[in-house]
């Protein structure tokens, strides 16, 4: 996850998740500045929004104009600048299908004559614009008077004089496919359409306006704040009275968030106070005062138009502005603090030579339980000091862990006893993301340095192995891997980045074969899963033996032929979600996955893109043979295991709990819990999930 903070005079700024400047960009100018050999960008931004299918990042400004910015690369670059409109924009929203992200989607703006503007892009992957070939330098012009000409990718639409003065927050809801705008007019205050214009509007009349809003359609839940410090709830089908007002800011509201999943609203005033709100019992569980550098007694400080911004990733935050400075606020359910990651995990797996399952924590906890009990059999605390164990693998003969963390540390233990048997030398301090262990316990690692570093840890009997930085080819990559899996049956490793890059490397030359990426644009590649049975089959090869999980979608690859993409489907629930556990049995025949929403799925995938010329199955989701609600929060780790031949589904979460189901989705039980269970004897099982919950030693 990376932010981009935009300043009012166009500088955009990539931080880290650690808020840690990665670096900015620039939006050119017209006026050149000879000291500085470059043109000076004079203009005032009024907002920014991110467009997470094509990875652009369009800024709106009081000149009429909207900056398109590719962030595709690590660089980045200003590629458009749309100048030209009628009106000049004042707040940006942009949506897309997360299940089709490469089909029609679109950038809306409200601008500064109270209208909506809807700029539909109908082939996405393709382009957002006709951009032709040339050799000079800096972004393209192009004219919206001038729009039709791209008549091929682009559809423009104008909804006029919504309001009668600008419009200050824009928002789309998808369902209904509604537009929802604010304004600080008191006749049109928050108005709610229709896209195509058929429905009667709603019209919100609020004495001096609205600054701010919030929606949700779940909950059919509209929350407003405007001159004053009031925090008006509304029923979305009810524009005569509030259903509730909020009284505890001292000063005027700037801005509010609405968290359906905490069931919580989040208000930040002028003074650089937040407030927690319950949405049941509407009242105020928590008040933070921010202390930011630039706040002065009895001054108010300078706040931006949207100074919220909330992250809903698997450790979901809260961002808040105030001027130049950023804080980043976790959220954490109340009971537990920040610096409470005892049991939070980050990834698992199964030992089957060993017969037991192995978990990480962000605390740096390494623990080995017996699946067939539950019992923990043994505990490592500080495996990697205070850092956080970012994955683990086994060695060939599964007796030893190898474990990596997040400042680049990797370990091997002895599974038996917990000792530490080597130390391998650090080639970056940044994120191991990715560890396999191959043939004669060669042992290969990368992650946010792009490189592959080789270990032997074969028969070395020092502590310490140094790292081997004989892999050809070298840096391949232009972005972070985040994920790694090889295939022996074909001598084949596969490696994924953030850029949506595949790259299929042959490890006896130690050379990429094949680079696999759908369109032009792509996401962030969570998870890569060879198919190891098929791969066997010398028939099924030519079909797809590679999976990969991207925004929310399982992408099905082939590593031969001219043909790779043998199709894709959409996996949770709900939108804007991501897989972070992919695993498959033995045969091949079922496919386990399991989402950022907490839930488990399990698929039929025997005929699923078995050969090149079988694309009708390809065309249609595979049957869903088990579905259920596994866990609270996002899953981290997902496997298949079997034990007496019966077959299992590991799970571990950041909701702090990690456990056993059957296939079919009965809780066998949490390993931590008190009362242990007998694999073999279906009548310990826990059925009742929350019951198992409780009982979890923390």
């Amino acid at each position: 996850m990376r932010y981009v903070s935009v300043s009012k005079r166009g500088t955009l700024i990539v931080w880290n998740s650690d808020l840690s400047n990665i670096k900015p960009l620039e939006m050119c100018g017209d006026s050149f500045s000879k000291k500085q050999n470059r043109r000076r960008f004079q203009d005032l931004t009024t907002d920014a929004v991110y467009m997470a299918n094509v990875q652009n990042i369009a800024v709106a400004t009081l000149t009429n104009g909207i900056h398109f910015f590719d962030v595709t690369t690590a660089s980045g670059f200003e590629q458009v600048h749309l100048l030209g409109l009628s009106h000049a924009a004042t707040a940006l929203c942009y949506w897309y299908d997360t299940e089709a992200p490469g089909e029609k989607c679109v950038l809306m703006w409200g601008d500064d004559k109270g209208s909506v503007n809807l700029l539909w892009f109908l082939q996405p992957f393709k382009g957002l614009f006709e951009i032709p070939f040339t050799n000079q330098t800096g972004p393209l012009k192009i004219f919206m008077p001038n729009i039709s000409a791209h008549s091929a990718l682009i559809s423009y639409q104008h909804i006029p004089k919504i309001h009668s003065e600008p419009i200050n927050k824009i928002l789309y809801e998808p369902h209904d496919e509604l537009i929802i705008t604010s304004s600080e007019s008191p006749a049109s205050s928050v108005v709610i359409i229709d896209v195509k214009q058929k429905s009667e509007k709603y019209i919100w009349r609020i004495e001096k306006g609205v600054k701010c809003f919030d929606f949700s359609f779940s909950l059919s839940l509209l929350v407003t704040a405007g001159v004053g410090p009031a925090v008006r709830l509304w029923n979305r089908n009810v524009t005569s009275r509030p259903t509730a007002v909020l009284l505890s800011h001292q000063t005027s509201v700037v801005d509010v968030v609405i968290h359906q999943a905490l069931g919580k609203i989040f208000s930040y005033s002028k003074d650089a106070v937040l407030k927690i709100w319950d949405i049941t019992s509407q009242q105020c569980v928590k008040t933070i005062e921010l202390i930011f550098p630039n706040i002065q007694a009895c001054v108010s400080p300078e706040q931006g138009s949207f100074p919220l911004l909330l992250s809903l990733t698997a450790d979901p935050v809260l961002l808040v502005t105030c001027r130049e400075y950023l804080a980043k606020l976790r959220l954490t359910e109340s009971n537990k603090t920040e610096s409470n990651k005892s049991g939070l995990y980050t990834c698992a797996l199964y030992n089957p030579h060993l017969a037991q399952v192995i978990t990480a924590c962000a605390d740096s906890t390494l623990t080995v339980w017996d699946v067939k009990t539950g019992i923990k059999r043994v505990e490592v605390r500080n495996a990697h000091g205070k850092e956080e164990v970012s994955c683990m693998a086994l060695d060939v003969h599964q007796r030893r862990l190898i474990s990596a963390a997040t400042n680049g540390t990797i370990k091997v233990w002895n599974l038996l006893n917990g000792l530490n048997l080597h130390k391998l030398e650090t080639v970056s301090n940044t994120k191991v993301t990715g560890i396999i262990c191959h043939h004669d316990d060669q042992l290969l690692a990368t992650g946010w340095s792009r490189q592959i570093s080789q270990y032997s840890i074969a028969f070395s009997k020092d502590i310490y192995v140094k790292t081997d930085l004989s892999w050809k080819s070298g840096y391949q990559h232009r972005e972070d891997i985040l994920a790694m899996d090889h295939c022996l049956g074909l001598g084949l490793l596969a490696t994924g980045s953030y850029d949506g890059v595949i790259i299929i490397w042959t490890l006896a030359l130690q050379k990429p074969i094949t680079r696999l990426q759908q369109g032009k644009v792509q996401l962030p590649v969570h998870r890569l899963l060879f198919l190891q049975k098929r791969a066997q089959q010398s028939h099924l090869r030519s079909g797809a033996v590679l999976l990969s999980s991207q925004a929310g979608s399982v992408c099905w690859w082939s590593v031969y032929g001219p043909r790779h993409n043998h199709g894709q489907f959409y996996v949770p629930d709900e939108l804007d979600e991501s897989v972070m556990g992919l695993s498959t049995d033995q045969e091949n025949t079922l496919l386990v996955t399991g989402d950022t929403t907490g839930s488990i799925k399990v698929w039929d995938i025997s005929q699923y893109a078995l050969s090149p010329g079988d694309m009708e199955s390809a065309k249609e989701l595979p049957p869903v043979l088990h579905s259920w609600r596994g866990h609270e929060r996002a899953i981290v780790s997902s496997e298949v295991l079997v034990y007496e031949s019966q077959l299992f589904v590991l799970s571990a979460s950041v909701d702090r709990r990690a456990c056993l189901w059957t296939r079919e989705g009965g809780c066998v039980g949490c390993f931590g819990q008190k009362k242990q269970w007998d694999l073999s004897n279906p009548d310990t099982y826990q059925t009742n999930r929350h019951e198992a919950e409780r009982c979890v030693e923390v």
